[in-house]
């Protein structure tokens, strides 16, 4: 549960707002002052400051400055009024995450506010490389193959310097964390880390989102907006599918990175910037140039360090590596132990292809584990979570009729049918019983009917789940 603290020195808004988060599934806490927030600050662990700028005693700027002081990753959202809108700016400059006018609307803050929360919790959530398999304190770079220690190797030698830096590979090779691992060993591993999805952000919306706006600038652009490469001053900015930047942004990404400079749209002036700029795409680029989708100039000048991210499938041996940490990782998220796989389950993954690389893996992990109730992951809860029909071994029908016939000229005519059905039956039910190590719910799924019918028939078959009946 992420907690929140509101520093606002109007009683009923403050309530009311405290009230609201709370609803919403948060901690929060409220202070009336900047110094009973700031002592707030010092003694607890908090995930957020929600901050008006017009306080008693010191103001909402000088409030901000001390918190940012004593943890300049923990993020902070202005509430401010017209009159103080400039000075809320300043704040962002600063590093504040965002700012709001009073009164706000409410969805648009809770918005924010999400938004602010993973914007902390990347900054603050430090990415391992080649970590083991029980190290689930943080999210972790997991591999051991040969491709894998090229990208280490490769993460090591740039994260220290200011160059830009182009990640490429495959949807759900983890290209985010790579960008992550990079700023937290950077030498701006203290200053913001902002992340802008080219994609996720329409067209219309991305320009004034990267570069902000003037007052005026546009119809509704009542009062003046810092934009998220303004907010990283400092910092790394990490652009997110950047192949997919329409072309007339990327002009102006062009002018940042070649001149350390930005324009807001409706403004005149250069605005100097000092970011370092991470990008990744999983497109093709080579062909996007050639096709004139993507600019050539910003194409060389992005891929100054490139870091190819290896699919799943080329890398040999990861899987069981990354098998065991996600059934760590996400038992302990869903609050249970780890509940082991079994040898079938571990020979699925290895073969599977996995065209969705970890991302699938983690997922396919994820589903197993939400279904598998605390028991060992089995073949079949894999095979399940990826979508596939769990397979039923074949019997040659040759081999059928030819213990039917057997049964026919043995010589036994009484209840020889009733006796051959319960026979098979048996065999039948017993294998299912094999096949899920007893599991009588799994081994009712299997054969369609209800559990109690299961017990009966082993009762009347005299079943063990071992029993090694053949035809």
């Amino acid at each position: 549960m992420s907690s929140i603290l509101i520093i606002d020195d109007d009683n009923q808004l403050r309530q009311s707002f405290q009230k609201l988060l709370a609803e919403e599934g948060y901690n929060v806490m409220s202070a009336s002052s900047g110094e009973a927030g700031i002592n707030i600050v010092k003694k607890n662990t908090l995930d957020l400051v929600v901050l008006d700028m017009r306080l008693p005693g010191i103001n909402g700027f000088e409030t901000f400055k001390q918190i940012n002081n004593i943890d300049s990753k923990l993020p902070v959202i202005i509430m401010t009024a017209y009159g103080t809108t400039e000075t809320a700016i300043e704040a962002t400059k600063m590093g504040a995450f965002d700012y709001i006018l009073k009164p706000f609307d409410i969805p648009d803050m809770l918005k924010i506010i999400l938004q602010a929360l993973e914007a902390g919790r990347f900054m603050r959530s430090p990415v391992q490389m080649n970590a083991g398999p029980d190290e689930t304190r943080h999210e972790a770079i997991i591999g051991r193959s040969r491709l894998m220690q090229d990208v280490y190797k490769a993460i090591g030698k740039v994260s220290p310097t200011n160059a830009t830096v182009l990640i490429r590979g495959e949807s759900g090779t983890g290209k985010e964390l790579v960008a992550r691992a990079i700023y937290h060993h950077s030498l701006r591993s203290e200053k913001p880390f902002i992340v802008i999805n080219c994609v996720a952000i329409p067209e219309n919306l991305l320009e004034s989102e990267l570069f902000g706006y003037e007052k005026g600038a546009f119809t509704g652009a009542s009062h003046r907006r810092v934009g998220k490469i303004e907010q990283a001053n400092a910092g790394t900015i990490f652009l997110d599918e950047i192949g997919d930047m329409p072309p007339s942004i990327q002009a102006k990404i062009l002018r940042l990175v070649q001149e350390k400079s930005i324009e807001r749209l409706g403004g005149m002036d250069p605005i100097s910037v000092d970011v370092r700029i991470v990008a990744a795409t999983n497109r093709n680029l080579e062909e996007a140039v050639k096709k004139g989708l993507f600019r050539e100039d910003l194409y060389y000048r992005l891929k100054v360090v490139t870091i190819w991210l290896p699919s799943l499938c080329e890398r040999q041996g990861d899987v069981p590596i990354l098998t065991d940490y996600f059934l760590s990782r996400c038992a302990s998220e869903v609050g249970m132990d780890n509940p082991g796989i079994t040898d079938e389950a571990k020979e699925i993954l290895d073969n599977h292809p996995w065209p969705g690389n970890v991302r699938e893996l983690k997922n396919t992990i994820q589903k197993a584990l939400i279904f598998n109730r605390g028991a060992p992951v089995t073949g079949e809860d894999i095979l399940q979570a990826i979508g596939k029909k769990v397979p039923v071994a074949e019997t040659s029908d040759d081999a059928i009729r030819q213990w039917a016939m057997e049964a026919l000229t043995s010589g036994q005519t009484e209840n020889l049918f009733d006796t051959c059905m319960d026979r098979f039956a048996g065999i039948l039910i017993s294998q299912a019983l094999n096949l899920t190590r007893g599991n009588r719910s799994r081994a009712a799924r299997l054969l369609g009917f209800s559990r109690p019918t299961l017990h009966s028939k082993i009762e009347k078959y005299n079943l063990k789940p071992d029993s090694n009946n053949s035809l």
